[in-house]
C-alpha cells in the first residue's frame, strides 16, 4: 500500500491527511457503468465515486465511525470546484 499526502485534506478538521492506494478487479460491466456515469457527470471522478460508494456501503451497514460518515457526506455534497482542486495525485 502506498500513502500520499494531499494538502486539500487540511480543509476538513480531524481528517487523516493520507491516501492508501488500492488495486481491485471489477466485472467489466460494472466498470463500464462507472466509466459511463463519470463521463456524463463531470463533477464526479472515479476516486470520488469509489470513496462515496465504499463509505456509503460501510455507513449503511452499521459502521459507527464518524470519519466514514464524513467521507460519505463529503462524497455526496462535494462541489465541482473543490473536487477539481483535491483529486489524489
Amino acid at each position: 500500500m502506498v500513502s500520499h499526502s494531499n494538502p486539500c485534506m487540511a480543509q476538513v478538521p480531524n481528517h487523516a491527511p493520507s491516501y492508501v492506494s488500492v488495486e481491485n478487479q471489477f466485472p467489466e460491466d460494472l466498470f463500464d457503468a462507472m466509466r459511463g456515469f463519470v463521463s456524463s457527470h463531470p463533477q464526479w471522478d472515479q476516486y470520488r465515486l469509489m470513496q462515496a460508494a465504499l463509505a456509503g456501503f460501510l455507513f449503511q451497514h452499521g459502521c459507527q465511525d464518524r470519519a466514514v460518515a464524513r467521507h460519505y457526506l463529503d462524497g455526496l455534497f462535494q462541489h465541482q470546484q473543490s473536487n477539481a482542486l483535491c483529486r489524489p495525485q
